[in-house]
């Protein structure tokens, strides 16, 4: 089959790697002039050495728990199967090779402003923002709902740390992350863009609602920390697919991110394997996504905000060591 994969990011070349190698016609078409996402910190699960082997010559460093610092309480959540810190841009333009030796086209530096002609199949891996997903939206007949979004930010300390932990602290809506990627130290923060709070505390000062940079900002100084090559990005959430057996969506154009963390990668690539285990019907790959992911996201979301209701309101009810599967809560 002929088939057109709009976005080069890692769900879309993945689908373009095992699609070519099934013998289908891929066309990948990426509006950016180079392939890698660079806004991201590339925390990934030992789940991604399963499905794309050749990743591990880009491990930088292995991440065994994380020490969650709530005002008064600190949780350690150790995992299951351990985390990898790679390079999300360098893992993108391996598996663009992987692709592009199976025989996949990739065009570069063309956006996508209509529906691609002459393809059999055409599949929405273009990001948060996605064409493909507002066209289907407008049709209002494919089941979609709209997205909702948290924003993100990181930057980098000129430190070596080969620690085999991660350290966050806890935010209204989300979170501040420290990650030690081996020749640097990492710290991000995600939340949506306003926050009515800030670590735990109602903002005194003012009755406007705090900012994500705000909040971000106040950590950075208390802690005396000045980063390097600071950036930006959004995270996408609201799962959903279209009633669609022509055109689908993955990855953070079908909303698919972890409630707690906003990480996609690994579920995005599961949900890749179910598309290529159901191509090319579409509405089974719809059905079969939904049956595994919606309990998930929905147990995940109650979790979280369970968590962070004791952790800030309830501290001595929570365990100071817990354990998870690491991809899923539950």
């Amino acid at each position: 089959m002929k088939i057109a994969i709009v976005g080069a990011g890692i769900n879309g070349l993945y689908l373009a790697w095992k699609l070519s190698k099934a013998g289908h016609d891929v066309t990948v078409f990426e509006r950016k002039e180079k392939i890698g996402k660079e806004a991201c910190s590339g925390l990934f699960s030992e789940r991604i050495l399963g499905f794309i082997p050749q990743s591990r010559k880009l491990v930088q460093n292995e991440i065994n728990f994380v020490l969650v610092n709530f005002p008064k309480r600190t949780l350690k959540i150790k995992f299951r199967k351990k985390f990898f810190v790679m390079s999300h841009a360098e893992l993108d333009r391996l598996v663009s090779e992987l692709a592009e030796e199976a025989g996949a086209k990739i065009i570069l530096g063309k956006a996508v402003d209509s529906w691609p002609q002459g393809f059999d199949r055409i599949i929405g891996c273009d990001g948060y923002n996605s064409f493909v997903r507002r066209e289907l939206e407008a049709k209002k007949t494919q089941g979609l709902k709209k997205l909702t979004f948290r924003a993100t930010i990181q930057g980098f300390l000129n430190k070596k740390d080969q620690s085999s932990f991660v350290e966050t602290w806890p935010v209204a809506s989300g979170f501040i992350w420290k990650i030690p990627r081996g020749k640097e130290i990492e710290y991000g923060i995600i939340a949506k863009p306003s926050l009515a709070k800030g670590l735990g505390d109602e903002d005194k000062s003012s009755s406007s609602p705090l900012t994500i940079a705000r909040v971000f900002e106040e950590f950075l100084n208390k802690n005396n920390l000045k980063l390097q090559r600071i950036q930006g990005s959004v995270v996408p959430q609201g799962f959903s697919l279209p009633k669609n057996n022509v055109i689908t969506l993955c990855g953070d154009a079908a909303g698919l991110t972890k409630p707690w963390s906003g990480g996609g990668v690994i579920w995005g690539l599961i949900s890749d394997e179910i598309l290529l285990k159901n191509f090319p019907d579409f509405i089974e790959y719809r059905n079969a996504v939904k049956k595994f992911f919606l309990p998930r996201i929905i147990l995940s979301q109650v979790a979280t905000k369970m968590v962070y209701l004791f952790g800030f309101h309830l501290p001595w009810f929570l365990p100071k060591n817990l354990k998870i599967e690491s991809d899923f809560l539950i």
